[in-house]
């Protein structure tokens, strides 16, 4: 009823009997749609967040005080801005308070203050409450008007920034009471839980001290405040309490850094125009009347800190401005009154270092061990300081160098103040379109000089401000003595290697540094001195020059000591260093080094110098010392950065008369017991002079020398001479020595060394010896001892020698032959042996030269004779030659005859000599003996013998027989050499017995086997036979079949033959004609009626025919042959007999659905039967099919691997074979049409369109209809084809004789493709391909080509050379008849002059009237002669000349035609290989489980974690996790879509937009690589994040957002790797970014790690929140493959087709015709070739400079 009530002002109520009844009438409904209050609560974060990397906290506080600043705009006394931090938790903090004296709000400009967006623009007035217009303050210098409360937002944003609750407090000038608004994040809440008003609330006015409101215990610090009101006339304080605690704990650690940076930002204002210049006397303190304090309150006894933001001295402004030298002012006037002020600043370069300011707060990246080439003062950092009412790219660094060095431009600093004309970003920090004003060209520069403003071109002013700041300011090096270029390879950046311009001197700082003067280095580890090499200027440089900096090569002193080269920068030179201290450093540093080497001997047995001692005498132990300078014992080499210790090395030299020869040679190491310490050397035992030598070396590479100086050495001379006589030797005896024969024995004697020496002079000599009687008659002494006449007498043995020579016996005297008893025997074939012996008379064996023994034997013919020498040994063994008397059967006397033919004296001896038969084995026997039987039957060699086949023939033996017939018994040695070949496996122990292995005789009956028997000892007895095998008795029967298999009802083909075999299947001869009556043959469904058995004599077997099985089962059929007990059964196999019948199998439901030209859903199965009904697979039988409707057509496809027919179309059929026709089946079937069946080509394209030669194609539109009429969408693009060619329209398909290009396109739309060149009537028509042989031709389309537009003149047919005359006959002088160009009668002037046989050229020009057309002339050569005559002549060979030109021309052009045909063809042949692989589209892959309803709606590209993608699980969970707060977050393009979607989620939804997002192009490598080198090696393989993400789309805008949220994070494998990397990084003066690990860890950029907030949960605890894995790499290779086979598809059903038409094209080139045609045009070029030759022997070639032009007029 109160509904009803409420029906005014032309309401309608609508009463509905369901929810979704249809309505009658269009109706209204009002809404109403408020922002969701996080607009106001989370304002800020996005605003301070996007601040481009500056830090958020200290510009809201900026907000803060931009209100306060316009609020005291108006203040004629002190503009008091104060911030006080109240963090005593005790008092109710934390809270932030910024109060101001300003001019305070009434309470509509509070609640005007409350709106949002609430611009000055549009703000409300108390009274009246309309819109009051807003006054732009006047100009004033840099636009420090205050005027900067602007947007209505940044209040708003800044105090919900930074807590959850503001209370705004404040009183207008002239009003009693206060006004008090509060507005909280809680009090939102509460009232949509209430469902009440958001945005409304109430202002409390009330008395100024009255604090009755205020909880007592929760905010005590607000009754202070409150009570500070009293007194005060106007007034505002902003209270925000609830502050995020992480915003209190900045605000505590980094006290100074923010302030710090609010004094940057307010700097102006604080210090007036000039700023904060230290360097100019003020002429009054308070040049500025703001004041701005900032106090931090915390809980006792902390004392409170205060700093007034005039007070700091070290905000980058105040840095700026008192570290230039000059200053650069300008103006930029805009459109309207935009007005931007700007000043430069130089810093200069000064001796060592750039002024540029560097903030204290950044951490420093330059390591001073670095080679810095371009030491850049300001870095990347911006030039200029944008200041917004107070708050260009002609001054950037240039790409090339010009009159300014490039790095001054790195030495400026800019600020620049603009006017409210500019816009820029809500939170004051970005200008949008500062620089885009500042390019207009309507944009005017002036230069401020002196407080007058100069128009000037901006640029070039600029540039010579900076030169003369260059050179006027940088204290500068000047280099002299120029000593050429040189490239440095100790630069690791490879472009700055060369060139480096070398220097012989340098002026700096009024002290000139030359090379070779010795300097000391400052600021380097360690301070070195050294002498200058030269000085490096990088750049190419001639002559003197001056440079801010270089380069010094040192080379480091002193060279003893530092051998080495260093290059330093110049400034590292110690300018303070005098000659006198660097000279007595280096003194200092000699002093060191090692200066000589004392020697000592510690036992006392001192070696003085030229001394000689006897050999053998010891030498040491010696003991060394180094000694300095100084006196001081050392052992290392005092060389900084490296360890050289100081070895002795000892050497003897032995001066031998050959030459020196070192004896000893020991290297020193140094003890701390015994310094250097040298052991006893006792081999000094050669006589001669000596050499001691000791040496210092070094112990690493064992030099002598250092830096160019023998180290400390000592050299001590000596000999050794010769001992006292210990030993002697015999000396050489003059003549052999013979018994009784005197002689004389020498002696040598010798010292231990075994030196010859004096003997003693009482020595007696004694002789001794085993046999001989020795004596001597005396001794002589001289240089040696001589024992005179030495005699020997008796018998000589082995041992009787004097010295080492031999006593020799006499000539031989007797010949003695052993042995010399009984007589000795031999065997016949043997040798016989006899040792002989030639004696002196002292039965001494003696020796003579040719001294021979001859034995002759005697008793036999043909007996051998042998001599043996004795020249050498006087004995010897006579071995005769073998005895091979021909028959010995009993034994035998021979007679040995000795002598010594060469000594008559001796005399003969005679021996007797008995020979036996030999005991050899001569013949062997082969018998067979049964066992207990005395019958042998002895086999003869080589005999036949006839034996049973499979049976074996043992009890074989054997007997050996020797030279006399003898029996030999068997032993094993014997019997082992008995071989046998039919056998290897030999019982050893029988064959001992004389038994020989049994014999297996073969068991096929086919031909004869060899066995052979043998004995092998030094000669081979053999031993054969021959076996026979025969049949045994008969076994079984064997049947041959010649065909096994036959049909039902058939006779099988061929005969079975039976025969009678043994047991090994040999035949037997058993086999009669009486035996047919006796065999049987018997099978299931055997017709034994006609079943035929005959004996066949020629070849002894049976012969079985006319075999028929009639009914039964298919398959195999035993078929049994029985004689007497032996039976045989063979299997034959029976198959179906000849068809019948056809059968359908599965008969489906009538009548069957089947689409137009596709086959049944089921096939059809149909099948042939015999008649038995047995499956027949006869493949002989046609199968007719006959449709009931005439344009019905079925198709039947063959299945004969399953023996059945497979119909894929049917209506009715019937089979036959032969003439005899076979029954079958009715189908009945509905046909339906396809709709993917094409059937027609749709064409449509432009035809009201002018098609002009040359020019581009309509658009053809290619529809494939199918046979329902709907257009078919499965066609591959590659099917379809173009086909042009020139003539009309011939038909359905394009006439064989025509031209025509084929045009393969991937596209249904034929698109950009070229008109003909040639104007005429030109046919299209399309093809597609279905298949190999199937085409579907589309309706010929004529088109009329029309000429383009006239580019140049030609004839229809060429003209030929014209030949003219210089003749009063005009046809003479008539250049052309006629011409299609419209020329008529062209002739030559009467008597025109000319040169006789010369070539002329006759231009056609056309006039155009209109000047956009451009028409080639038309250009025809014509030859002139002086006679009519000679012009004949000419003509007949210019004619010929044109004609063979046009036939060549012809040829050319037939040949290049087919050239690019087969080319084409060539092109064309191509196959496509590939392999189908498994598709991986449905592989389970990890997916990113956040919803997003976002995607697709337009400028919005998606949520976080759908746009980007991490192969590796591990780095997808931890990179998820670090960013898990902006998973969610969805990316738009524009800033009205990221609000659209704001407004939409009432703020719920976070939004980032794409044109708000800074973002730079960030090439840098990993932070421990600096120029292109690795600082240190690092582990765990560290990566950025930003590259291990893949965006399937949207890159470029995706590599924005993530480098945006992820910056410079470093993923790597595991925690140690990551504080070992940040370790490394830190060490190195480099920033280090936040790591994360695979295993899950993180340290954040400050060091931190550990704890939960710094470990990812497991990838399940993340809920979908983590990036999605790409498809496998190989998917894209795969998908590319497939867009290939489509392609390929329609190639290779092309392939055949071009393949044959290339074969038969290339048979035609080939042809005798195409032949004849090559030889035609190689002939008639040739003939051309020669009448240019004639034509120019005839006449003077001469190409005027004349043309005739003739110029028809084109309108």
């Amino acid at each position: 009823r109160g509904e009803i009530d409420e029906l005014v002002d032309g309401k309608t109520l609508h009463l509905f009997e369901s929810a979704n009844q249809k309505l009658t009438a269009a109706t209204e409904e009002r809404i109403e749609f408020l922002p969701h209050y996080h607009t106001l609560v989370q304002c800020g974060m996005y605003e301070y967040y996007a601040s481009e990397g500056q830090k958020a906290l200290p510009y809201a506080f900026a907000e803060l005080i931009d209100n306060a600043l316009s609020a005291t705009a108006r203040n004629s006394g002190i503009r008091r801005i104060e911030i006080r931090l109240l963090f005593d938790e005790s008092q109710g903090g934390p809270a932030v308070v910024v109060m101001d004296n300003g001019c305070g709000m009434t309470s509509k400009q509070l609640n005007n203050w409350a709106v949002y967006r609430l611009s000055k623009f549009i703000r409300e007035n108390d009274y009246e409450s309309k819109i009051v217009l807003y006054v732009r303050p006047d100009p004033v210098p840099r636009s420090l008007n205050s005027d900067i409360s602007y947007f209505g937002v940044g209040g708003k944003q800044a105090v919900f920034y930074i807590g959850q609750s503001v209370r705004m407090i404040s009183k207008p000038a002239g009003s009693p009471d206060v006004h008090e608004f509060v507005m909280s994040k809680e009090d939102f809440e509460r009232k949509q839980m209430n469902k009440e008003v958001i945005y409304s609330g109430f202002i409390r006015n009330r008395k100024p001290g009255d604090y009755s409101h205020v909880n007592e215990s929760e905010e005590q610090f607000l009754r202070s405040i409150v009570t500070e009101e009293e007194g005060k006339e106007s007034f505002t304080a902003v209270v925000i309490t609830r502050v995020q605690q992480e915003h209190v704990t900045f605000l505590k650690h980094n006290f100074s850094l923010w302030t710090r940076e609010l004094a940057h930002t307010y700097h102006y204002y604080i210090h007036g125009v000039d700023g904060n210049n230290q360097k100019k006397m003020r002429i009054n303190d308070h040049v500025s009347n703001i004041d701005i304090q900032i106090t931090l309150l915390e809980r006792s006894p902390r004392i409170p800190r205060v700093m007034n933001l005039r007070e700091v001295e070290n905000d980058m402004q105040t840095l700026y401005i008192n570290s230039s030298f000059s200053t650069f002012e300008f103006k930029a006037t805009g459109a309207g009154d935009s007005l931007v002020e700007g000043l430069i600043r130089y810093h200069p370069f000064l001796y060592d270092r750039e002024t540029y300011p560097v903030d204290p707060y950044a951490l420093e990246d330059e390591d001073e061990d670095c080679v810095i080439l371009n030491s850049e003062a300001r870095g990347k950092r911006p030039i200029f300081e944008c200041f917004w009412n107070g708050r260009f790219e002609w001054c950037s660094r240039p790409k090339k160098a010009g009159a300014v060095p490039l790095e001054c431009y790195n030495r400026i600093s800019g600020v620049l103040f603009a006017n409210d004309r500019f816009q820029v970003s809500t939170n004051k920090l970005t200008f949008m379109d500062l620089e885009l004003q500042l390019r207009d060209n309507n944009t005017i520069f002036t230069r401020v000089h002196n407080g007058q403003e100069l128009r000037v071109k901006i640029e070039r002013e600029f540039t010579n401000w900076l030169k003369e700041c260059h050179e006027r300011f940088d204290k500068q090096v000047m280099f002299q003595g120029f000593l050429g270029s040189t490239t440095r390879t100790d630069v690791a950046t490879k472009r700055l290697q060369s060139p480096w311009a070398q220097f012989h001197t340098i002026k700096w700082d009024g002290k000139t540094y030359k090379k070779g003067q010795c300097v000391k280095s400052v600021k380097t580890n360690p301070v070195f001195v050294g002498s200058i090499v030269k000085f490096l200027l990088y750049g190419e440089h001639e002559g003197d020059v001056y440079g801010t900096g270089g380069y010094v090569q040192v080379a480091l002193e002193p060279k003893e000591l530092y051998d080495e080269l260093r290059i330093i920068p110049i400034s590292k030179i110690d300018r303070l260093a005098a000659a006198a201290t660097i000279k007595k450093k280096i003194e200092d540093e000699l002093a060191k080094l090692p200066d000589q080497l004392r020697v000592t001997w510690p036992e006392g047995n001192t070696w003085a110098e030229n001394e000689a001692r006897p050999a053998g005498t010891p030498m040491g132990p010696v003991k060394v010392e180094i000694l300095n300078k100084k006196g001081d014992s050392m052992s290392r080499l005092p060389v900084a950065g490296t360890t050289k210790k100081l070895l002795i090395e000892l050497k003897v030299i032995w001066h031998s008369p050959k030459g020196d020869v070192q004896t000893n040679s020991h290297i020193g190491v140094h003890s701390s017991k015994w310094e250097y310490w040298f052991k006893p050397m006792e081999n000094l035992s050669k006589l001669g002079k000596y050499t001691l030598h000791l040496q210092t070396m070094l112990s690493d590479n064992s030099a002598s020398e250092w830096a160019g100086k023998r180290l400390p050495n000592h050299t001590l001379k000596f000999s050794i001479k010769e001992g006292e006589a210990v030993s002697f030797v015999l000396g050489i005896i003059s003549s052999p020595v013979h018994v009784g024969v005197p002689f004389s024995i020498p002696l040598d004697f010798r010292d231990e060394f075994d030196y010859p020496t004096q003997p003693p002079c009482d020595i007696k000599p004694q002789l001794e010896c085993s046999s001989l009687q020795l004596s001597y008659e005396g001794i002589a002494f001289g240089t040696t001892c001589v024992i005179k006449n030495v005699r020997a007498m008796g018998k000589i043995s082995h041992q009787n020698k004097v010295g080492s020579d031999i006593y020799l016996p006499g000539p031989p005297h007797t010949l003695v032959v052993l042995p010399d008893g009984d007589v000795p025997s031999v065997e016949n074939r043997t040798p016989a042996n006899f040792r002989v012996e030639v004696h002196d008379e002292y039965q001494n064996i003696t020796t003579q030269p040719k001294l021979t023994v001859r034995c002759q034997l005697l008793g036999a013919p043909d007996l051998p004779v042998d001599v043996v020498d004795c020249s050498n040994t006087g004995s010897g063994l006579l071995l005769t030659k073998p005895l091979l008397l021909k028959t010995v059967n009993a034994e035998q006397i021979l007679t040995a005859k000795f002598n010594i033919p060469n000594h008559r004296t001796v005399a003969c001896v005679e021996r007797k000599l008995r020979v036996l038969p030999s005991s050899r084995i001569s013949r062997l026997e082969v018998y067979r003996q049964e066992e207990g039987s005395d019958d042998v039957m002895v086999l003869q060699n080589a005999e036949r013998i006839d034996w049973t086949a499979g049976d074996t023939l043992g009890n074989l033996r054997f007997r050996l027989y020797d030279e006399g017939n003898r029996l030999v018994s068997l032993r094993p040695k014997l019997t082992s050499m008995i071989k046998v070949n039919w056998t290897a496996d030999i019982n050893a122990e029988e064959l001992s017995q004389g038994k020989l292995p049994p014999l297996s005789v073969p068991s096929q009956a086919q031909r004869e086997h060899f066995y052979h028997v043998s004995f092998h000892d030094q000669h081979t007895v053999n031993f054969s036979f021959i076996i026979v095998p025969r049949p045994d008795e008969p076994e079984r029967l064997r049947v041959n079949l010649s065909e096994s298999t036959v049909k039902m009802g058939e006779i099988l083909s061929g005969n079975i033959y039976v025969e009678l075999v043994d047991q090994y299947g040999n035949k037997t001869d058993c086999l009669n004609a009486d035996i047919v009556k006796t065999l049987s043959v018997s099978a299931d469904g055997l017709d034994k009626s006609a079943l035929a058995i005959e004996w066949q004599a020629s070849s002894g077997r049976l012969s079985v025919c006319r075999v028929r099985f009639v009914g039964g089962t298919l398959g195999p059929r035993e078929l049994c042959f029985k004689y007497q007990d032996m039976m045989e059964f063979v299997r034959i196999e029976v198959t179906a007999g000849p068809p019948v019948q056809i059968k359908l199998l599965e008969k489906p439901e009538m009548p069957l659905q089947v689409v137009n030209g596709q086959g049944l859903g089921a096939p059809l199965v149909v099948q042939l039967c015999d008649e038995w009904g047995n499956p027949s697979p006869d493949q002989r039988i046609e199968i007719m099919m006959k449709a009931l409707m005439p344009k019905l057509k079925v198709h039947l496809r063959e299945a004969r691997s399953v023996d059945l027919f497979t119909f894929s179309h049917l209506a009715d059929f019937r089979g036959s074979f032969g003439r005899k026709g076979i029954p079958g089946p009715v189908v009945k079937l509905n046909l339906i049409p396809d709709p993917n069946k094409p059937v027609e080509l749709s064409i449509k394209y432009d035809s009201a369109a002018s098609l002009r030669a040359g020019d581009i194609f309509p658009v053809f539109t290619v529809i494939v209809i199918s046979e329902d009429g709907t257009p078919v969408r499965n066609i591959c693009p590659a099917n379809l084809s173009m086909l042009l060619w020139k003539g009309t329209v011939s038909g359905s398909y394009p006439p064989s004789t025509s031209q025509f290009n084929p045009l393969c396109l991937l596209c249904v739309f034929f698109r950009d493709k070229q008109i003909p060149e040639l104007a005429g009537q030109y046919v299209v028509q399309f093809v597609l391909a279905l298949d190999e042989t199937k085409h579907l031709w589309s309706k010929q389309t004529p088109l009329n080509v029309v000429a383009n537009k006239a580019v140049k003149l030609a004839p229809e047919t060429p003209a030929s050379t014209p030949v003219v005359s210089n003749s009063s006959n005009r046809t003479n002088r008539t250049l052309l008849d006629s011409l299609n160009l419209k020329i008529m009668d062209l002739a030559l002037l009467e008597n025109s002059p000319g040169v006789d046989g010369a070539e002329y050229i006759l231009q056609f020009s056309a006039e155009i009237h209109q000047k956009s057309v451009a028409i080639a002339p038309y250009i025809l050569p014509l030859r002139f002669c002086n006679d009519a005559e000679n012009q004949k002549a000419i003509v007949s060979i210019s004619k010929k000349k044109d004609r063979l030109s046009q036939t060549v021309l012809m040829y050319q052009e037939f040949f290049d035609t087919n050239n690019q045909l087969t080319s084409e063809l060539e092109c064309r042949h191509c196959r496509f290989w590939f392999t189908i692989l498994t598709k991986t589209e449905n592989q389970p892959l990890r997916k990113c489980g956040i919803s997003d309803p976002f995607k697709g709606s337009p400028q919005v590209l998606g949520k976080v974690g759908h746009l980007a993608q991490v192969e590796d699980d591990d780095a997808a969970k931890v990179i998820s996790w670090h960013i898990l707060g902006d998973m969610d977050c969805v990316v738009t393009e524009t800033t009205s879509a990221a609000k659209k979607i704001y407004d939409d989620t009432q703020g719920r939804q976070q939004v980032i937009p794409l044109e708000t997002v800074f973002w730079r192009p960030n090439d840098r490598p990993l932070p421990h690589i600096r120029n292109g080198s690795p600082l240190f090696r690092p582990i765990g393989n560290p990566e950025f994040v930003k590259d291990m993400l893949i965006f399937p789309e949207h890159v470029e805008s995706c590599n924005k957002v993530f480098a945006s949220l992820l910056g410079d994070t470093i993923l790597i494998d595991d925690l140690d790797s990551a504080n070992h990397y940040r370790r490394g990084v830190v060490q190195n003066k480099m920033q280090c970014p936040t790591l994360l690990t695979r295993q899950g860890e993180r340290i954040r950029s400050n060091g931190k790690f550990g704890g939960l907030q710094n470990k990812a949960p497991s990838i399940e605890k993340l809920r979908g929140q983590v990036f999605g894995a790409p498809l496998p790499k190989e998917y894209n290779r795969i998908r590319h493959q497939m867009e290939l086979l489509q392609q390929c598809r329609v190639a290779m059903q092309k392939a055949s087709e071009v393949r044959s038409e290339y074969n038969s094209h290339l048979e035609h080139l080939q042809s005798p015709e195409m032949k004849q045609k090559q030889q035609d045009l190689q002939q008639q070029e040739q003939e051309l070739r020669e009448l240019e030759e004639t034509l120019g022997m005839c006449f003077w070639h001469c190409r005027a400079a004349y043309f005739l032009n003739a110029k028809p007029e084109f309108r």
